[in-house]
């Protein structure tokens, strides 16, 4: 239960964060992608030294066989660049409905790949967190309309993005899980997944530039400007600093906050389920617009709550009740830890 609530806490922080990290990079939001991919990618690595320095990894750990990683890291650049590309052309109101599919493909994956069998309470719970969500975020801001007017392609394509997202925390549960039998009933150090599947995920995202960055409004010949001015803003130095301000103070706050989130998600995943993980995450969203209310530095006015939050809170917080009501004998159970 500690690991869950951990995780909603660095969610909603997660979001706000990036909320607040985007005020003074507001011109620079690619820059910001690219700091985080492949600067996890140099931080999970020098964990995972220490970690196998003092003996937590061990080298029977690192031999464990890497195509699995390769494939996590496809996974991701693939939900990044689809969810990118339909992001650009969805309204932010349409798009907290679809990533409602997110729960439903990690169910069905679940349901295919790892033989887990849900029961009636659990499919109930998870259907209302995905309407408490829905009724949370999307109310009175015309989201129906919004879906309409983007039309079925890109709605299409934001529900397979999220496809691509729920396969990558299934198949980082299936490599747990063939690593315990493998290891012979050792655990897999989470920073081995992390680090690798980072590794891979920026090696596609650099074959993947040309095509990033151009959706970001960024022409891929004005990329080296354009990372320069972004560096420029983000240590707050020079003449382009103008309006940067809150960096690189809050950029680099979004950067840790998103790392421990990262790191306790996949903790909640390895000792529970990808379907957990997904509820403990969702969890975070009311938490986070109610944040927004607040006044937050930088942001100034505060937001107004959605007409429906109250109702969709209540809702979803039945529905994660109503999920995690299961008996604990039962051995197709995926019961929050």
């Amino acid at each position: 239960m500690l690991a869950a609530a951990v995780t909603v806490v660095m969610g909603a922080g997660n979001r706000v964060l990036y909320k607040l990290a985007l005020v003074p990079l507001k011109n620079y939001p690619f820059f910001l992608a690219q700091l985080a991919t492949f600067g996890y990618v140099i931080v999970y690595f020098s964990i995972l030294y220490m970690r196998y320095r003092a003996g937590i990894v061990t080298d029977e750990m690192l031999s464990v066989p890497k195509t699995p990683f390769l494939v996590v890291g496809l996974l991701e650049a693939l939900g990044a660049a689809t969810g990118m590309a339909a992001g650009a052309m969805l309204s932010g109101a349409s798009i907290p409905i679809l990533s409602q599919a997110f729960l439903v493909w990690q169910i069905l994956l679940s349901y295919i790949f790892l033989g887990r069998r849900y029961k009636v309470n659990q499919l109930v719970g998870c259907f209302l967190v995905a309407i408490g969500v829905i009724l949370t975020v999307a109310s009175g801001s015309g989201a129906g309309h919004s879906l309409k007017e983007a039309g079925i392609f890109w709605s299409l394509l934001m529900i397979v993005s999220f496809l691509f997202q729920a396969a990558d925390t299934v198949l980082k549960e299936v490599i747990f899980l063939d690593a315990t039998r493998k290891l012979k009933g050792g655990s897999l150090d989470m920073f081995v997944v992390n680090s690798f599947g980072s590794a891979f995920q920026a090696l596609f995202i650099c074959l993947l530039l040309p095509f990033l960055s151009k959706l970001w409004g960024v022409p891929f010949g004005q990329l080296p400007n354009y990372l320069k001015d972004g560096a420029a803003c983000f240590l707050n130095v020079g003449t382009l600093s103008r309006g940067c301000d809150g960096a690189p103070l809050l950029p680099l706050l979004f950067i840790i906050v998103n790392m421990g989130f990262n790191i306790s998600l996949l903790h909640l995943l390895k000792i529970s389920s990808a379907v957990v993980s997904c509820l403990a995450s969702t969890f975070s969203v009311p938490i986070a617009i109610y944040v927004f209310t607040l006044p937050l530095p930088y942001i100034g006015v505060a937001s107004s709550l959605p007409a429906g939050f109250v109702a969709g809170a209540i809702i979803l917080i039945i529905g994660l009740l109503i999920y995690a009501w299961t008996p604990s004998n039962s051995s197709s159970t995926a019961s929050i830890p």
